[in-house]
Parts: C-alpha cells; sequence; structure tokens
C-alpha cells in the first residue's frame, strides 16, 4: 500500500492528529505525516510521553494516532493503564511488529516480539495484526472506530514489515531559537506552601484557561480550594501533565496551565524539547518544586541540583522565572499570563501539604468530559 493511501484512509475515518516515535518499520508513514502539509504530527522524546500528548489532543477534539516501535510499547504502559483507562481516552495504536517469531531480527527484539500482542491484551486493549490491502484496511478502521466509541479505550494495529511502499521525507530543518529571557524572584525567606501558592494561583489564572494538574497532592489541594470545570486531575501516569497540556495547548486557543512537581517534571524531562520545539504560546508550565516525593513519604528528588530555568531556556522556553514567595510568585503569574509562551515558573515551596487532604469526589472519566466540554466551548 502507499503510505498516502494509508493515511488517506485514517483521515476519512476521522484520524486527524499523529504523535510517536519513529520506526523503520513505519518509516513511510511517519514520513507521510510529516510531509503532508495537511496532517498534524508531534515527535515525541519517548512513547509514553506521545500518550500524554495523544490523550491531551482528544480532550481538545482530535482524533489521535500513536506510532511506536514495539520495542517502546513498554514505555507507554504507564500512561495507557492508569490516563487512558481510567480517564477514558481512546486513541488509535500502530505498534510495529519487530522480533516477530520465525524472521531474524536484532536480540534486543526477542523478547517483545513474542509478547507484543499479549501485552496488549494483558491492558485490555482490543487490537489486531494490520490489514495487508486497502480494502481491509477501510474495514478494520470502521470496525476499530465503532470499538473505540462502545469502550472509550485504545485500538491496537501491530504492523508488519513492508506493507507500505516507501515515502520520501520532505522535512524542514529546525533552526536553533533565540534564548529565552529568565528572571530571578528568589527572596531567601520562608517558603510558601502548594496550597498557599495554589490559592494564589486560583486568584490569578485567568477563567477561560486550561488546567492540567499532575498526579498527587496537587491535584488533591487544588480539587479542595476549587473544583472547576476547567481542570483536569491527573490520579496516575507521573510525568504526563506537561505533555498532555501541551496536546491541549496545540489544538485549542485557550490559556493552558501546567501544574507539575519536581520528580514528576524530572521523570519526563524530554516533554521539555517537545515543548520547546513545538512552541505553543499559549502554554505555560509551573512548576511546584518542593524537593521531595510528597505523596509516598517524603523521599528525596535531585531537584536542588537542577537549574530549571535553564533548562526550560535550552529547550526553547521564551521565558523562565524562578521564585520562592507568593508575591514572587504573584509577579511571575501576572507576567506568565501576559507573555506568549511556552513559559514557565519554577516555584520552590515547602514540603508538606494539609493534615486531613481529601481526593476528588468526581470519576477521572466525568473529570475528563467536562473538561472535554469545557475546551470546546467557543471554539
Amino acid at each position: 500500500m502507499k503510505a498516502e493511501a494509508v493515511t488517506g484512509a485514517l483521515q476519512a475515518h476521522g484520524f486527524n492528529f499523529f504523535t510517536g516515535v519513529p520506526c523503520s518499520f513505519l518509516t513511510p508513514l511517519i514520513n507521510r505525516t510529516i510531509t503532508d502539509p495537511e496532517l498534524q504530527y508531534v515527535g515525541a522524546a519517548s512513547e509514553g510521553e506521545a500518550v500524554a500528548i495523544a490523550s491531551g489532543a482528544w480532550l481538545a477534539g482530535k482524533k489521535t494516532v500513536i506510532m511506536c516501535q514495539n520495542s517502546g510499547l513498554g514505555n507507554t504502559v504507564n500512561p495507557l493503564t492508569s490516563l487512558n483507562h481510567p480517564f477514558a481516552i481512546p486513541t488509535l495504536l500502530l505498534v510495529t511488529w519487530r522480533g516477530e517469531p520465525g524472521i531474524k531480527d536484532e536480540p534486543q527484539h526477542v523478547v517483545m516480539g513474542r509478547i507484543s500482542q499479549g501485552l496488549l491484551s494483558l491492558m485490555r486493549f482490543a487490537h489486531k495484526d494490520f490489514p495487508e490491502t486497502l480494502d481491509g484496511l477501510n474495514d478494520a478502521l470502521e470496525k476499530a472506530n465503532k470499538l473505540m466509541e462502545e469502550e472509550q479505550l485504545p485500538f491496537g494495529f501491530i504492523l508488519r514489515n513492508g506493507l507500505i511502499e516507501d515515502e520520501p521525507l520532505d522535512q524542514a530543518v529546525r533552526m536553533p531559537l533565540p534564548l529565552g529571557n529568565r528572571f530571578d524572584l528568589v527572596s531567601g525567606g520562608e517558603r510558601p506552601t502548594r496550597y498557599g501558592i495554589l490559592e494564589k494561583f486560583l486568584e490569578i489564572v485567568p477563567e477561560q484557561a486550561a488546567v492540567v494538574a499532575t498526579t498527587g497532592k496537587c491535584g488533591r489541594e487544588l480539587f479542595t480550594l476549587d473544583d472547576r470545570k476547567q481542570h483536569i486531575y491527573q490520579v496516575g501516569s507521573m510525568g504526563c501533565a506537561a505533555p498532555m497540556a501541551l496536546g491541549v495547548a496545540l489544538n485549542n486557543n485557550k490559556p493552558v496551565v501546567a501544574l507539575d512537581g519536581d520528580g514528576a517534571a524530572l521523570m519526563k524531562l524530554g516533554a521539555w524539547a517537545t515543548i520547546g520545539a513545538e512552541q505553543p504560546n499559549n502554554f505555560i508550565q509551573i512548576l511546584l518544586d518542593n524537593e521531595v516525593h510528597d505523596s509516598t513519604g517524603g523521599q528525596a528528588t535531585v531537584s536542588p541540583m537542577i537549574d530549571f530555568c535553564g533548562v526550560a531556556i535550552a529547550c526553547g522556553y521564551r521565558n523562565a522565572w524562578r521564585c520562592d514567595s507568593l508575591d514572587g510568585f504573584s509577579e511571575s503569574l501576572q507576567a506568565a499570563v501576559g507573555s506568549a509562551g511556552p513559559n514557565l515558573i519554577h516555584t520552590q515551596i515547602q514540603p508538606g501539604s494539609l493534615a486531613t487532604l481529601g481526593r476528588p469526589t468526581v470519576t477521572p472519566q466525568e473529570v475528563a468530559r467536562r473538561f472535554k466540554d469545557f475546551l470546546s466551548d467557543g471554539e
């Protein structure tokens, strides 16, 4: 099959957002999505990041396709099971079959080649081999669409090598961006609490802004302060708040804020490079840095060694602020709201949280649907 015919079939069945990590088996298809100006492709730093980006794009109204090698399928397990499953977010997975039994391949593909289908089944996702004809593909996509609509879960295709003809790549060369601006508003006094910062955040953040809160106590405290329809509280998928917010920001005109934590951000720091490269001007990332894994007993992170503002600027963020007080945070957030992004606010806070801290009483699926409705309002 020609790559153009495959992407045409995907478009005809409504799929209009592509992300992933390349594999040689996928080269023709990824080349086509990059080359075709009518297609939207975001190259991710990792497969798990791609899942988060696609989830954000789906919330913003897109039908998404994630493309990756089966060796990278392991990187998707956490977000697929703790993000797509609880929030009931469907996506189409195109996974290559490296290490297919009986076909010579490199040693690192042997195990995953044997278990790819079983792994998808263990995650309770329907799947089938990628069809060998265009008629078969259209029929399979129709059935996959129907099943995803019914189950509100991902569907997987396992792609063998050689089913899609070679496709040339016409890709613009990315040029280095001018270095952004960094601002130091550190006072050296007693650091604020996360709860205090979130109170101030809710006072300043625009009413039309979409807010993606990272897993753990951040989302729980935000929900305790005020449960708003434009909030989505991640309950797992650690590290996925910023890439999910990126998927939203690229497909919606509203301001988008990712409330992140130091441990979570470090887990998927590669996403910062993707964010910088994509340059979403409506994107703000607030890093709430208490230097510990607060939800699991206060074990130290390595954040005191990291210049997060320097990392953000090096990755292409336009502005980065560092602050350690309520006044500094207030000044930073107001400046970020008024400046084109992507922007980072690195906020140093105290460890700890409220003594009695509840959890969101709305289900993840309910939160996702009302968030999706909020994003579509006025678009």
